[in-house]
């Protein structure tokens, strides 16, 4: 089993502390999804998954997904940051922060949001201070646009109600407001999940320990 890192913003944190978000994609890398050729087999060719030419012969493009297999963990990096000391917190008198002294506190929460606090970005999170963690339960490839309204429930839509809203524009305005290729319609992983609220290496040991 491997574990990996995955970067989600603020928004989709809180989505996944909510319950609300099972699903994530992810734009295949442009030189792959150049590659890809024609599905070859009937369980390919019924799914539509593309294959990709290799030194080894043609493998499905589900066997390269970088974030992995079913079974795999990705391990929530988001926006943090860490107090060695309560002092370095100003936001109020008894904050919350200082009882956080040497361990990880999260935007995602809502504590200390002062316009000059510092946060650190996802990207430098360790992986000791996450505390998500991801279990891969299915992997598929398809274009973007592919996508249908039960699948934007499940990347995080926020609307109560599908049916009278437009969970297809909502997704599309927050795919855009990342990739900006909406139009393109580009090959996408599609990683579905279910979460664990626990850092991955203490999952480990527990699996380990089972």
């Amino acid at each position: 089993m491997k574990a990996r890192p995955i970067l989600f913003n603020t928004d989709m944190v809180k989505a996944i502390l909510a319950g609300q978000k099972t699903q994530t994609r992810r734009a295949v890398n442009a030189d792959m999804a150049a590659n890809f050729d024609e599905p070859r087999g009937t369980e390919d060719v019924l799914a539509g998954y593309p294959f990709v030419e290799t030194e080894g012969g043609y493998v499905s493009a589900l066997k390269l997904c970088p974030f992995g297999q079913p079974g795999d963990l990705l391990y929530v990096r988001e926006t943090f940051r860490v107090f060695d000391s309560s002092a370095e917190c100003a936001c109020y008198d008894h904050c919350v922060c200082s009882r956080h002294n040497g361990k990880p506190m999260y935007f995602a929460d809502g504590f200390c949001t002062k316009d000059d606090y510092k946060w650190n970005p996802s990207i430098h999170m360790p992986r000791w201070a996450s505390r998500l963690t991801l279990e891969i339960t299915d992997v598929r490839v398809e274009r973007l646009q592919d996508i249908d309204r039960g699948d934007c429930m499940a990347e995080g839509c926020p609307f109560p109600n599908m049916a009278v809203n437009d969970p297809i524009g909502w997704f599309s305005g927050l795919w855009g407001s990342i990739y900006s290729n909406w139009d393109a319609n580009p090959w996408v992983w599609v990683v579905e999940f279910k979460v664990h609220h626990c850092n991955v290496d203490a999952l480990l040991r527990k699996r380990e320990a089972a």
